[in-house]
């Protein structure tokens, strides 16, 4: 399941977030991916120790936490520190898909990908290019988010971020393992929930909304990997 999800941030967030980052040093971004990926990497990224980046990551796993719709998306069971990138100048990244596992810096834990995210932290129309490609079973899935704008995609997706020929693109990125660790699976309780909440919209009263949030806490006990 591909999911945009509009104003994790507002405005002067990311304001506050950009003048943070436009004043950090930045490092080759290849040196944090992997044999293969390394090959096709070309853009700038935040250390992973790097105060901004902690700074940031922090601030934005808080806002992550009051989002209902990420929580619904994703029933997240833990999400990796957010990481940030910069592209610019013919920067890009190639066709490739995410590692599987990935370590907690500073920790003993590991995460695994289910799910990958991509936040937003320049306009549209500060760059040009720097498109999110997704590819998935239903074809090319292209991404361009105003700044603030978060996408959520299946982990083991092929995808690529074109190249940025003009202005630079900020993000941030993470990944989040699910309770459930089935794409298909969170599909299902995403739409599940979304459903429960429009008919408690339109009619709070009414008999079945007991059972039917029921059935989706029982779906989740029934399909979670804890």
């Amino acid at each position: 399941m591909m999911l945009k999800i509009a104003d994790v941030l507002d405005a002067d967030q990311v304001r506050q977030c950009r003048q943070a980052l436009e004043q950090a040093e930045w490092t080759d971004g290849r040196a944090t991916a992997g044999h293969v990926a390394v090959k096709a990497k070309n853009n700038l990224q935040l250390p992973l120790d790097h105060p901004v980046a902690r700074q940031l990551g922090e601030f934005i796993l808080g806002m992550l936490s009051q989002n209902s719709a990420f929580i619904s998306a994703t029933l997240p069971l833990r999400i990796l520190p957010p990481r940030f990138n910069r592209y610019e100048g013919g920067g890009d990244y190639g066709f490739h898909i995410d590692n599987s596992i990935f370590g907690v810096p500073g920790t003993h834990k590991r995460i695994r990908t289910d799910i990958s995210s991509t936040l937003f932290l320049s306009d549209p129309d500060e760059y040009e290019g720097g498109e999110l490609v997704v590819e998935d079973t239903y074809g090319s899935h292209t991404v361009k988010l105003p700044a603030g704008h978060l996408v959520v995609y299946p982990g083991a997706s092929l995808h690529r971020v074109t190249p940025v020929t003009r202005g630079t693109r900020y993000a941030s990125f993470f990944w989040t393992q699910s309770l459930i660790r089935e794409d298909n699976r969170r599909s299902l309780l995403w739409e599940m929930d979304s459903a429960i909440q429009n008919v408690s919209r339109s009619m709070p009263d009414h008999e079945s909304i007991p059972q039917l949030t029921g059935v989706y806490h029982n779906l989740i006990r029934e399909w979670s990997n804890t």
